[in-house]
């Protein structure tokens, strides 16, 4: 078998004096365009005992020009959301109110007051920007942001309970995505879990006989954000076990989870506790995340009694997981949309929630006569994201049919913007409850170019 002359393949001084390459280097920088150059001859050179030609240097900077692309061509890009799931964890949740990403774009345009008191002309203290309007809508003592709610929760144990026991009902030992344990948060702060109960039924009486045995330092209370317990199933109340942490000298922490300041019953689901009603049961502290049901960007929130946040607040853990700058600008702008009453309005998520069914099918109707093709045909939308486990709201959808359906996902996955949705009943399903108002335009693009290249 013949194998390719090695010598004939052109140098690296000689093609990076090409008009090729001077492009290549105002586009990507002389570093980076040179180890693409080498990276180009070494496939060359792998090739050696091929029947392959020696491709001339034309053929090399090509194949240059494809690596860079590749190499720097990033991976974390916005994407049209179909599928019909709200808080959708693998595309990022909550996306922002028009509102917050302009906070955030000024706070990331130049400098600002995260740490500087504008009154004093002196150093400042960042946690000032949201604790207000916290306390406002929530009637906490005090609040503290930290980057999201692991965080949040490990904060509390870590400077609750370290070298001591926590007291939890095996109800709600939970797991949620990417593995995170309640057991193990526990482990990492260096408190020792006390688990009462059956995995199903909790008594009152459970949590009382470990407390008679002494040793515990707070009582810890975690919601179920991904499954539910049915069927023979019992637990004490949180105003309950609140009553019988005070009545030992004890703080009760309530991990709410997802969290939320609206009544979600209003929206035709299941009855989610607010943070407010937490707070107002006897919770001492309530951890919740920002991008969840709050609609805002990703942060842990604690809220409740004054003097235990001061002592978090001060507790070397607070510093290694404070939020930046940006997400304080985006959470602070977030929640003036609930003080000024005008969530539903302006924050994506309680848009999503409030749309009744009759205008979703109406946009789903207006997509298949763009199309000229596909059946309306009646779903659900699931809330997802960690929040309201298994509650679902009346939707309507686009049902594509393709006697390939992956092919037709992954070529909407393909466009630009990529275009995420659902097989649904082996037909393809794009649900408008999901796609923002100025996304549909990139969306019946997409969709057509994507038919067009299965044809």
């Amino acid at each position: 078998m013949p194998s390719l002359d090695l010598r004939a393949i052109p140098a690296v001084d000689k093609l990076l004096h090409t008009t090729e390459a001077a492009e290549l280097i105002a586009r990507f920088g002389r570093p980076l365009t040179l180890e693409a150059i080498r990276a180009a001859q070494e496939e060359v050179r792998a090739r050696r005992d091929s029947e392959a030609t020696m491709p001339a240097a034309e053929g090399l900077m090509e194949r240059a020009e494809a690596l860079l692309a590749g190499w720097t061509r990033p991976t974390l890009v916005p994407v049209v959301n179909a599928t019909g799931v709200i808080l959708h964890t693998n595309l990022g949740r909550a996306p922002l109110s028009s509102a917050a990403v302009q906070a955030i774009q000024g706070a990331a345009q130049g400098y600002s007051t995260l740490e500087y008191d504008l009154q004093k002309g002196e150093r400042g203290s960042r946690h000032t920007h949201a604790e207000e309007l916290l306390q406002r809508l929530t009637g906490a003592e005090a609040a503290l942001v930290v980057n999201n709610n692991a965080a949040a929760l490990l904060l509390a144990l870590s400077g609750l309970a370290r070298r001591g026991k926590v007291l939890i009902g095996r109800t709600q030992l939970i797991e949620i995505g990417g593995g995170f344990r309640i057991p193990d948060v526990l482990k990492q702060s260096g408190a020792r879990l006390v688990e009462v109960g059956a995995t199903n039924r909790v008594h009152l009486a459970d949590y009382e006989e470990a407390l008679a045995e002494g040793g515990i330092r707070l009582v810890l209370q975690a919601h179920r954000s991904n499954f539910q317990i049915v069927g023979f199933h019992s637990e004490p109340s949180r105003a309950e076990l609140a009553g019988l942490a005070h009545h030992h000298g004890l703080p009760l922490v309530d991990d709410l989870g997802s969290g939320t300041l609206l009544d979600t019953a209003a929206y035709g689901l299941k009855h989610e506790p607010t943070v407010s009603e937490a707070l107002a049961d006897g919770a001492d502290i309530v951890t919740f995340s920002g991008d969840k049901l709050l609609g805002g960007p990703q942060v842990g929130i604690l809220v409740g009694r004054a003097d235990l946040i001061a002592r978090l607040r001060k507790h070397p853990v607070a510093r290694a997981v404070r939020a930046d700058k940006l997400t304080l600008a985006g959470l602070s702008a977030t929640l003036l949309h609930y003080l000024k009453d005008e969530a539903e309005r302006e924050i994506p998520i309680w848009q999503m929630l409030a749309t009744d069914a009759k205008i979703i099918r109406g946009r789903a109707k207006g997509w298949a006569s763009a199309l000229g093709t596909g059946e309306v045909i009646a779903g659900e939308s699931a809330v997802g994201g960690g929040s309201l486990p298994g509650e679902t709201l009346p939707t309507w959808y686009l049902a594509l049919d393709s006697p390939h359906p992956e092919r037709l996902l992954a070529a909407l996955r393909a466009q630009r913007p990529p275009i995420i949705a659902r097989l649904q009943d082996g037909r393809v399903a794009l649900d408008p409850r999901t796609v923002l108002p100025q996304e549909e335009g990139a969306l019946l693009l997409g969709v057509q170019k994507a038919l067009q290249s299965l044809r």
